[in-house]
């Protein structure tokens, strides 16, 4: 079972969290904002990760050092649960529609952190979670993941289903980049040996 528990205290947040990559989509999730805890609901449900999420945060400032925290945290238990990435497929794309919202996500477990986000987004806040972190959060996740990950937005009214909609395109591209390819379950999937 390829899984992974990130444990992480500063002072503005205190995070465990644990993931198992062959899951079945199971989560209990408390990050202190309710849309965030949706949108990390529909992640692992999406990927069939198993994903358990604590965390105590300075929300009386706000809700950012919490989600680029638990940013940082899925994407360190990520990359250790996945350990050298034998056998696993790698790339992964989807388009995505959520209602008039469509998102296109395409990822590359490479070992090298990039994103490429591309995102017009109506509303400044929905609920209580400001709009501009789900960026900061797909940022922290990809630096601390070492994934390639590209989210564009092709169409989109409601910043509620845009943001769903990049959620779900990047748990369906997790998910496909992590399955084991059966013709190649003892290779790692690259020219230079490593990843």
């Amino acid at each position: 079972m390829r899984t992974s528990t990130v444990n992480r205290k500063t002072s503005e947040t205190d995070i465990s969290l644990t993931i198992n990559i062959d899951g079945s989509g199971k989560s209990e999730i408390r990050t202190g904002n309710g849309f965030f805890d949706h949108m990390l609901v529909l992640l692992a449900r999406h990927a069939r990760f198993d994903l358990n999420v604590n965390c105590i945060g300075d929300i009386g400032v706000d809700f950012h050092h919490s989600a680029e925290d638990i940013g940082i945290c899925l994407g360190q238990a990520f990359k250790n649960a996945l350990g050298d990435k034998r056998g696993v497929t790698r790339y992964a794309h989807t388009v995505l529609p959520m209602d008039e919202a469509l998102i296109l996500a395409a990822v590359d477990i490479s070992g090298r952190s990039h994103l490429t986000c591309e995102l017009s987004l109506p509303s400044p806040r929905v609920g209580s979670f400001d709009t501009e972190l789900c960026e900061e959060f797909l940022g922290a996740f990809v630096s601390n993941a070492a994934v390639t990950l590209h989210v564009r937005q092709l169409s989109g009214k409601n910043t509620h289903h845009i943001i769903e909609g990049v959620f779900k395109a990047l748990a369906r591209c997790l998910r496909a980049a992590c399955t084991v390819d059966q013709a190649a379950a003892d290779d790692i999937p690259s020219t230079k040996g490593m990843l």
